[in-house]
């Protein structure tokens, strides 16, 4: 562990006077401790792995030695930020532009649901920085474009536990293979898994390695759950606290999590029809109106966000002062990554998690990975069963009409582009093959599928694909 200093001031960073003075009108003077620890390291060139709790300032801490490198020799095609979420590339992109304007760095955004086209466009006038999505880097570079990589200096894994977990495997292979093998890779997480320790080791030059003391969850933090006793009754239990919690804190902003995408649009609409205004964030919606959702929700025109994973990690969205749980999530670094959207910058704030008894062996494993026995909050059963059935139907109601036409058309181009990416038969009778194909293997979704709870915690291959079948996120 390094010793340096605790009270240090960003010019004891050895960072150019440009940045400090950025930093500075930005009103940041004081380092946190993950910048203080990792910034020297990479400025001497070393590869570096720093875990530390969200919201505590990982992306200067990766952003400030990138700029200050660039502005030591301004060439083009210089860094690429990867990040698991659209939301968080286009807030890191917007971070850098500020930071880096008075040297006129150049940075580049490649996420999906953009015109590839016009990204393209971008690339060619070869930029400084790129900031990009896997998925939508590694079709840009499948396109012709993965010359214009060959000289990339430094590659940065935004929540990396993320990127390494295997849902973006294919694409980080493409990419990897593209940029050069001789780099400077960053990886920043507020989570160590077993695939990002991997996938430190097995970098060529030396890797430093940081962990912040407490590596789960802030002390400001008030944590508890709500004992839910039947699944039937949960969406009760959640209307109970929204209604109390607002009536108590009536200018408070409110983050709920659900398990996926049909989950998340049910439970949004059911609020609308009860009367409590919100936006939703998930993956099956346009880029436009999860910008739009986002915006509305920072700005403090609707109190209640409902959101799946994908608003978890890394966004900033500094006033959230209540985060709930739908259900318990079975991954436990997941659940610290919702409940870090509060209690930020030193603020206090509070997680509420509705629990079934199945799952409570899920609880248990969150405990003893952020090493805190979370408490009762009690909501009162008669108050529960008051509201039980009118909650139930506005829930029923959402689910009957929950759409899929435009989802299931969004695939379908998706699935045309990567045919005729990859060669494969695209001609009318293969097409009306597939579609055969498909017609067999479609299943009706039932409207209670969206809210249908888990028992088990374990998943296999075939699990995943009969899930990609349902169209869970």
């Amino acid at each position: 562990m390094s010793t340096i200093a605790r009270d240090e001031g960003f010019n004891d960073l050895k960072l150019e006077p440009w940045l400090v003075e950025q930093c500075t009108a930005m009103g940041i003077t004081k380092p946190t401790p993950v910048q203080r620890h990792c910034i020297p390291q990479i400025l001497q060139g070393k590869n570096c792995l720093a875990i530390s709790q969200t919201g505590t300032g990982k992306t200067l801490a990766f952003a400030l030695p990138m700029l200050h490198c660039l502005s030591m020799d301004l060439l083009s095609l210089f860094g690429l930020i990867l990040t698991p979420t659209r939301e968080l590339a286009i807030q890191i992109y917007e971070q850098i532009k500020i930071i880096g304007k008075p040297i006129d760095a150049e940075v580049c955004l490649i996420i999906g649901g953009k015109d590839q086209v016009h990204q393209g466009g971008q690339i060619s006038q070869k930029p400084h920085i790129f900031v990009a999505t896997p998925g939508r880097l590694a079709d840009v570079m499948q396109s012709g474009y993965d010359s214009y990589f060959k000289r990339i200096k430094f590659l940065v894994l935004d929540e990396a536990d993320s990127l390494l977990s295997g849902s973006f495997t294919d694409q980080l292979e493409v990419i990897v293979n593209t940029i050069p093998k001789k780099r400077q890779t960053l990886f920043f997480s507020a989570t160590m898994t077993e695939m990002l320790e991997n996938g430190a080791k097995n970098t060529k030059n030396p890797t430093f390695v940081w962990k912040a003391e407490n590596q789960s969850t802030v002390s400001e933090l008030k944590q508890q759950y709500v004992l839910v006793r039947s699944a039937t009754v949960r969406s009760a239990h959640l209307i109970i606290l929204i209604n109390d919690y607002q009536a108590e804190h009536p200018d408070n902003s409110v983050i709920i999590f659900t398990k996926n995408c049909d989950c998340c649009q049910v439970v949004s609409q059911a609020l609308k029809k009860l009367g409590f205004e919100n936006v939703a964030l998930n993956s099956h919606m346009k880029q436009r109106e999860r910008a739009t959702a986002l915006t509305i929700f920072r700005s403090n025109r609707t109190k209640i966000l409902v959101a799946t994973d994908m608003a978890s990690r890394g966004l900033d969205i500094p006033m959230v002062d209540l985060v709930i749980n739908y259900s318990v999530p079975p991954d436990p670094n997941n659940y610290v990554h919702r409940v870090g959207r509060t209690a930020r910058a030193g603020r206090g704030g509070l997680a509420l998690t509705l629990m079934t008894p199945s799952e409570i062996n899920r609880l248990m494993r969150i405990e003893e990975k952020i090493k805190l026995k979370l408490t009762e909050y009690e909501v009162p059963e008669k108050e529960v069963l008051k509201i039980a059935l009118q909650v139930d139907v506005a829930f029923r109601e959402a689910a009957v009409n929950l759409e899929y036409d435009e989802y299931e058309e969004k695939k379908k181009i998706y699935q045309r582009k990567r045919s005729i990416l990859t060669g494969e038969d695209i001609s009318p009778s293969a097409k009306k093959l597939k579609r055969k194909k498909n017609h067999k293997n479609s299943i009706k979704i039932k409207p209670e599928v969206a809210l249908k709870d888990t028992e088990s915690t374990e998943t296999n291959q075939s699990d995943i694909e009969e899930e990609k079948k349902k169209g869970k996120c």
